[in-house]
């Protein structure tokens, strides 16, 4: 199913039969995800709830019966297990966003410096990424690390979110000096001063492809994964400094 393909003013239809859903989504995304909302519920009628934790942990709620009606993961492994194991609606299954890497610090000491070269003098700095057992940024921290062949280097200097939300956290409240985060989370107007920034080359990590799925066939939750597909949804994705497929 090509969801980018349907007309938008379709979605108007499910007015009068207003639903509420949950959708479980990426912390990475929970942002991009709110505007998304206010609009998919301006223009539907319906209501969405949203619940953000690591990609790993909604899908093992999922995978239990959360009562989740769609999945907005970080990655595109756990939507297509989850198709594969029944629990994903088949052929519902989209890229809705490609992500980026950014090693940041809001640390005043290291204003004006290289945060890239930062990485070869941690000393004793303190590196944050997420988990990368459960959040696919975190995954792809470690693959950055570990091609840039420094991983044993800044293994004993690192700290770990649960979740890229959380990382980002460690960060901003410089309870760690420099992190590894989603390059989304860098835009908003309450983003502490940036002491430094370095974006991550695609080449040094896979691909953060951004799966969305439907768990459940009520319209509501059609409508929205619809919405997510469509040329005014996929505007609110880019503005939130993500990229998106053709």
């Amino acid at each position: 199913m090509r969801l980018h393909r349907i007309i938008l003013p379709l979605l108007l239809s499910a007015t009068a039969c207003a639903d509420t859903i949950t959708v479980a989504v990426a912390s990475n995304f929970s942002v991009a995800a709110s505007g998304l909302v206010v609009r998919f519920e301006q223009l539907t009628g319906h209501h969405v709830r949203v619940a953000t934790a690591s990609t790993g942990l909604l899908y093992a709620q999922a995978s239990n019966g959360a009562p989740f009606s769609a999945f907005l993961a970080a990655d595109a492994d756990r939507p297509r297990l989850l198709q594969e194991s029944g629990v994903g609606i088949a052929g519902s299954r989209f890229t809705y966003a490609i992500g980026r890497l950014v090693l940041w610090s809001a640390d005043p000491a290291l204003g004006g410096a290289d945060c890239r070269d930062q990485l070869d003098n941690l000393e004793r700095m303190r590196l944050a990424i997420a988990n990368p057992l459960t959040a696919p940024y975190g995954e792809a921290a470690k693959q950055f690390l570990m091609r840039a062949d420094i991983w044993d280097d800044t293994e004993d200097n690192l700290v770990y979110g649960e979740n890229i939300a959380q990382t980002f956290q460690f960060v901003a409240t410089r309870n760690a000096n420099m992190g590894l985060i989603a390059a989304s989370q860098l835009i908003g107007d309450r983003v502490p001063a940036t002491a430094c920034e370095w974006t991550v080359p695609d080449s040094m990590h896979e691909p953060i492809e951004q799966q969305a799925i439907l768990l459940d066939e009520t319209d509501a939750a059609r409508a929205f994964l619809e919405f997510l597909a469509s040329s005014e949804g996929r505007a609110i994705i880019r503005a939130h400094g993500y990229e998106v497929p053709d």
